[in-house]
């Protein structure tokens, strides 16, 4: 899977190039970014969301300097993080619209929360359970009101719900039951309802184009058709009963993958997206836009073990999910590298086979794509930013500024 994928996207000799030129003074492994390629892909994302406002996914980002670099482009408003702590950080920092997308039970972070002003009016918080509510209120530490938004559970259901496609996340599935938790929310002292949120991961995060599976790929087109219209006629209906009961400053949906089908539904306000402007390898697989891969790994050869064959440093970063070959980087620049099947990618040292090996000597770069988009930021201190074949800055990751907000 790995050679098909790289495949999908290949990157040119000029690339390779310019990524050698421009760190030719700095010591492999290291990370790049390339800016030409990261604003490329930010505009496309604001040219597909067609007027409506993208927010951030910074988990797909996980670089301070990238996110003031992408909400300073017209298109891009607000933050969406994935740790109450991560949320404080962003909100200190002087990020004012940061909507925490995960749940937390981080009673300290509640409790400063409640107390500063500045933070309760920049963060909103996601709730789907009055347990939640509770949690929160035990750690209060002051008497800021929380900013709610709620969350709706989007996955397709069939057959009475015998069949269920999609990520578990929120119990709120029908209008009804979010309007209902709204109420409590609302009637509760401290708290005040927002937003809501409906993540549609089994569109936005599956790809309907699988390299060398024609019939999958159809079954999950028409799996997504499906999709897309329960959900678009459930989303609309929630928002209009949870208007009945809260006045909603956002409706949040979508991620990379579903950008023009979200935006396309009425009752959604804004989509979210991040993974989009580095563009990793999983987001080869869509028949609906075409990325630049911008955010590289590079790994040293080290060795030569023989004709068609070299070894790099390590270079083992798998991504989260379901286990399998396309949580692995893939080999990138020079074209036409694979793993070992014997070996895969390494944690000290990954044999690479193919016919570009013979060309590569000790000391020269293989460069790689990672699966996942920000999780290459847990792996590296900073990112070299590109332009052309020269780095033109080197910013801290959240690693880099000892944050990891896991």
């Amino acid at each position: 899977m790995a050679t098909d994928l790289a495949a999908a996207a290949p990157g040119t000799v000029s690339d390779r190039a310019r990524y050698d030129r421009a760190t030719a003074h700095l010591e492999a492994p290291l990370a790049v970014v390339d800016l030409d390629a990261f604003d490329a892909n930010a505009a496309d994302l604001v040219r597909r969301a067609a007027g409506k406002p993208i927010r951030v996914a910074s988990k797909s980002v996980r670089c301070r300097a990238l996110l003031e670099r992408v909400l300073a482009m017209d298109g891009f408003a607000g933050i969406m993080s994935y740790t109450l702590a991560e949320s404080l950080w962003l909100a200190r920092a002087g990020f004012d619209d940061v909507l925490l997308a995960y749940p937390s039970a981080d009673r300290a972070a509640y409790g400063e929360l409640t107390a500063d002003p500045v933070a309760a009016a920049r963060i909103t918080v996601l709730l789907d359970d009055p347990a939640q509510l509770d949690l929160v209120d035990a750690a209060r530490r002051g008497p800021e009101v929380v900013r709610v938004c709620l969350e709706l559970d989007t996955a397709l259901q069939m057959l009475g719900g015998r069949v269920r496609i999609g990520a578990r996340r929120s119990p709120l599935r029908t209008p009804d039951a979010v309007a209902a938790f709204a109420e409590l929310v609302q009637t509760r002292p401290g708290f005040t309802v927002v937003g809501l949120m409906a993540y549609e991961g089994h569109i936005a995060g599956v790809g309907d184009r699988v390299a060398g599976r024609p019939l999958r790929s159809a079954a999950i087109r028409l799996m997504q058709t499906r999709a897309r219209a329960e959900l678009a006629e459930r989303r609309a209906a929630v928002v209009r009963r949870l208007r009945q009961v809260a006045d909603l400053e956002f409706v949040n949906g979508g991620g990379t993958g579903s950008v023009e089908s979200t935006v396309a539904e009425p009752a959604v306000t804004e989509v979210a997206a991040g993974s989009g402007l580095y563009v990793p390898r999983l987001f080869d697989n869509y028949t609906s836009f075409r990325g630049r891969p911008a955010a590289l790994f590079a790994q040293p050869v080290v060795r030569r073990p023989g004709v068609g064959v070299v070894t790099v440093l390590g270079g083992g970063y798998p991504a989260s999910g379901a286990a399998g070959p396309d949580r692995s980087p893939v080999p990138y620049l020079p074209a036409g590298l694979r793993y070992d099947p014997q070996e895969g990618a390494g944690e000290v040292q990954t044999p690479l086979l193919g016919a570009a090996a013979d060309d590569l000597l000790i000391g020269d770069r293989v460069w790689f794509r990672h699966a996942k988009a920000g999780e290459l930021c847990e792996r590296f201190a900073e990112l070299h930013l590109v332009r052309g074949d020269e780095v033109v800055d080197t910013v801290p990751t959240y690693r880099g500024e000892g944050l990891t907000f896991l």
